[in-house]
């Protein structure tokens, strides 16, 4: 058998060439449990890999974690396994005040405030998603019906902020930035850099800007439906 990747610890012999991943393990799971045959191929850390099948094409589902430089190497060790095309399925907060809790967004570029991508490419190169997965995606939601919103998010290094430096969310927003996540960037760049197709659709789980009452919660029934609704769309386009 091939060696094993050393922090994803999966095979390229497990590995399909398509690949959704998710912020939490617990989704990758649930992710897995809506694929035929799916096996786990592979865990480590917040690392959690199943390859199965959707709609009878190969495909893989592994966790990334939280932030970009850890998603970066779940990026990496995926296309070192022989992944070529990528969706990033997750969650974000909505930065105008028209995206609602359990809306989707299909995530056309990134603003590169994640804290690792300066490592990798100069501060001027785009965070751009693949134009043939975004027209997958745009394509799908609108094959079924469903009405998302569709921009580029900030992918920002902080969940949460102090009164030192304050946020910057209002000012990305006047910028047109549609919503707020940690790992799109990342997930763009590294596309560029190894000339795979990436993409990410993403459900809303509250609005930093305009926040109901009660606060932050992303575990109410209206982002868990609307994270079901994400991945089945997310599968459709992966295999389109």
């Amino acid at each position: 058998m091939t060696d094993r990747t050393p922090l994803l610890r999966v095979s390229p012999d497990e590995v399909a060439r398509l690949a959704l991943v998710v912020g939490d393990p617990a989704r990758a799971e649930r992710v897995a449990a809506r694929l035929d045959d799916a096996r786990q191929v592979g865990s480590f850390r917040e690392f959690v890999t199943f390859t199965g099948a959707h709609r009878g094409t190969p495909v893989t589902v592994s966790s990334h974690g939280v932030g970009a430089a850890g998603a970066a190497l779940c990026f990496e060790e995926l296309h070192q396994a022989g992944v070529r095309r990528m969706i990033r399925a997750g969650t974000c907060g909505g930065l105008r005040p028209e995206i609602g809790d359990g809306d989707l967004i299909v995530a056309t570029g990134a603003v590169r405030d994640d804290g690792f991508t300066d490592r990798l490419v100069p501060p001027a190169f785009p965070a751009l998603a693949s134009v043939d997965v975004v027209t997958s995606l745009r394509r799908t939601l609108a094959e079924a019906g469903h009405r998302g919103h569709e921009g580029v998010v900030l992918t920002s290094a902080v969940f949460y902020s102090h009164d030192v430096l304050g946020s910057s969310l209002e000012q990305w927003a006047r910028a047109g930035a549609v919503a707020v996540e940690m790992e799109c960037a990342a997930l763009f760049v590294i596309g560029a850099l190894r000339d795979m197709e990436v993409g990410a659709l993403l459900a809303v789980d509250g609005n930093p800007l305009h926040r109901a009452e009660g606060g932050y919660d992303p575990h109410r029934g209206v982002v868990r439906d609307a994270v079901d609704v994400m991945v089945g769309f997310a599968l459709d386009a992966l295999v389109a």
